[in-house]
């Protein structure tokens, strides 16, 4: 069983000003580079059978996450290995293919665990819906934006298998 969330800071939170900065931007046209640095910083659940993938403990920045889902998204719809990065920790959870699961371990901890490779796409492909959903209602000019529209339903919906 996967579970795989992301909770925006609350008002007051120092990490809900990365939230508030957009509105004073224009979200079209903020930069990729400003995505992944500055903006939307979230706590991050990622749990696979009960053994912590991700954890809720610090923040990351949602942009940067989905665009690292995304990629390993477009890697295992084609067949191949793959890993997730983050840009604030030097962690790499490696998901390698083994017939119909996938198996991921990390660089910084000794756990390995399987899961079938539909169930991580699908968890996957709904995270990163929720995602894009969060944010383009929150800033709505973040759907024009291209860097969040490399993650928006229209390229889901056109991943294999999908």
């Amino acid at each position: 069983m996967i579970h795989f969330s992301f909770k925006v800071p609350n008002a007051g939170s120092p990490w809900r000003d990365t939230w508030d900065r957009a509105f004073q931007a224009n979200p079209a046209t903020i930069s990729e580079m400003d995505l992944c640095y500055k903006y939307f910083g979230v706590t991050v659940d990622l749990a696979v059978d009960e053994v912590e993938i991700i954890s809720s403990k610090g923040h990351v920045t949602l942009v940067d996450l989905a665009l690292s889902i995304c990629h390993a998204l477009s890697r295992l719809s084609a067949g191949e290995d793959t890993a997730i990065g983050f840009t604030e920790d030097d962690e790499v959870i490696r998901l390698r293919r083994e017939t119909d699961l996938v198996a991921i371990t990390s660089s910084k901890h000794q756990w390995q665990v399987s899961v079938e490779q539909e169930e991580l796409v699908g968890a996957f492909v709904d995270f990163l819906r929720e995602a894009h959903a969060r944010l383009t209602v929150n800033i709505p000019g973040l759907a024009d934006n291209p860097v969040v529209q490399r993650f928006s339903p229209e390229w889901l919906d056109s991943m294999p298998g999908e």
